[in-house]
């Protein structure tokens, strides 16, 4: 008589910040899986809740300890741990672990690839000891590293033999993050990204590739390419900062991918090749996120960035005489030190100009071992408060006036939720990026099932939102929208 098999060990995976986080989890969840371990959600009697955190700005941490106390109390119901992981953990390491017991155990990014292993200490009581920061630049190499060769293939008809990836999808939607790159070679002064993500490196284009068709094997239908610097792709492998430009072409002929979308793009970076590409290739969602993060020369400088107001006002007009209809989203951050009324003034004029499609306002926080942290004329709280108020609501303005514009053009809209009684039907144009661009709002009785790619007319806004009217599905080898005006 055989033995029952052992109850695997369970984990819940709970993700803060941004999407190179969200690849992070599926990828430790790959892991997990791989190993034996059964994935659940955080109220499903987890063994371990392993919280991976963010460590970005004040009010990303802040997110992440309140995620790491609540995730606490779902534990002490059940005698489940918690585990921080992810960039705050990595940061911060050993005094996180010491001011916050509620975490069972604090680990780095090194501990990734024995995760279920270190887990497994966790739960036998063995808690290893909490990581040790260390500015991470000082580790990574200087070219890439060849991810192993995968025990099993995968084959796809009609292609390559592409590696059976360690990662599992944590969602069923349409839409996926692939990432390009790790780390950042920039030193903006407000920036502590590259001491705990480390320098640059880049995947290889082949690696790339093989993801995208495993997604697009799992039911994907838009890839969204992250990375904390997209323009600087390729520079540490061979063919140089044009790599980029010779990867997305080849992502459009990957089996089930109807639209790419490229995210992190630093203005001065954005080559004449690269923005055509983006703007003209089939298959390519015309979008450009485009980092400013101000625009005025003097603030610009003091953060360690290039350009101005004039500088990326033509930079605009260059993607639109390209692209008509080209997305163009950025964020800016307020408040720097030594930023006075005049250089609001400059923002402001820019935002006027730009006639941006999404905008993103931060006031600026220290953070710890950035340069900007010592500089000079720092500025009331109360002062920055007042001006991302200010710049906020001009850009809420602006905003809407832009998707007014686009009343009355054609779209094609990717849903991403379907129609029941309570839900409407929405979805997203090739100008939208996910959750922070607006969405499309079908007609109700359309009918249409995630994932559907359907041609539409804008007819209406509602503040960023577009209210569309739905007219032909769009067969999967078909182009997404050009956004051309039709009429009727």
């Amino acid at each position: 008589m055989s033995e029952p098999r052992p109850t695997p060990r369970r984990a819940a995976l709970l993700t803060l910040g941004c999407a190179r986080n969200e690849v992070d989890s599926e990828e430790l969840a790959g892991r997990l899986a791989g190993s034996g371990w059964e994935l659940v959600d955080a109220d499903e009697t987890a063994d371990v809740i392993v919280v991976n955190t963010c460590g970005f700005v004040e009010q990303a941490k802040k997110d992440s300890i309140d995620t790491l106390l609540a995730a606490s109390d779902i534990a002490k119901s059940h005698g489940a741990k918690v585990v921080a992981v992810g960039c705050m953990a990595e940061r911060y390491g050993k005094e996180l672990a010491e001011n916050l017991p509620e975490a069972d155990a604090v680990l780095g990014f090194d501990a990734y690839p024995e995760l279920a292993e270190r887990l497994s200490d966790v739960l036998d009581g063995h808690t290893p000891a909490p990581h040790v920061p260390v500015d991470r630049r000082t580790l990574l190499p200087i070219s890439p590293v060849q991810r192993p060769a995968a025990a099993s293939d995968v084959e796809i008809p009609g292609h390559a033999w592409v590696p059976n990836l360690a990662r599992t999808r944590l969602s069923d939607g349409p839409v996926a993050n692939l990432k390009l790159a790790s780390g950042c070679d920039r030193r903006c002064a407000f920036c502590a990204i590259p001491s705990f993500r480390g320098s640059f490196l880049s995947r290889p284009q082949d690696d790339v590739v093989a993801e995208a068709a495993w997604l697009g094997m799992q039911g994907v239908r838009e890839l969204v390419l992250v990375s904390e610097n997209s323009t600087s792709y390729g520079k540490d492998l061979p063919g140089g900062t044009r790599a980029l430009s010779l990867l997305l072409p080849r992502l459009t002929h990957v089996p089930g991918i109807d639209r790419i979308r490229v995210s992190y793009l630093q203005p001065a970076e954005l080559r004449p090749d690269l923005m055509e590409v983006i703007a003209t290739t089939p298959g390519l969602a015309p979008y450009f996120d485009l980092s400013f993060q101000h625009a005025s020369p003097s603030v610009l400088r003091r953060m360690r960035r290039f350009g101005s107001r004039k500088d990326f006002l033509d930079l605009c007009a260059r993607i639109r005489v390209l692209a008509p209809e080209a997305g163009i989203r950025s964020n800016f951050i307020v408040g720097f030190p030594g930023e006075t009324e005049d250089d609001v003034a400059e923002l402001e004029a820019f935002l006027t100009g730009a006639r941006l499609d999404a905008v993103g306002v931060f006031g600026y926080s220290d953070e710890d071992g950035t340069e900007a942290e010592g500089y000079d004329g720092h500025l009331p709280a109360e002062e920055i408060t007042a001006r991302v108020s200010r710049i906020t609501a001009l850009a809420d303005e602006l905003m809407a006036q832009r998707a007014e514009d686009r009343v009355g053009t054609e779209v094609t809209v990717l849903i991403e939720a379907a129609e029941d009684e309570d839900v409407e039907c929405t979805g997203r144009a090739a100008h939208q990026a996910p959750e922070v661009d607006g969405e499309c709002v079908l007609e109700r009785g359309s009918g249409l099932a995630v994932g559907e790619l359907v041609r539409a007319v804008v007819v209406g806004t509602e503040g960023t939102d577009l209210l569309v009217s739905p007219r032909e599905t769009v067969p999967r080898s078909e182009l997404v929208g050009s956004g051309a005006r039709v009429s009727g």
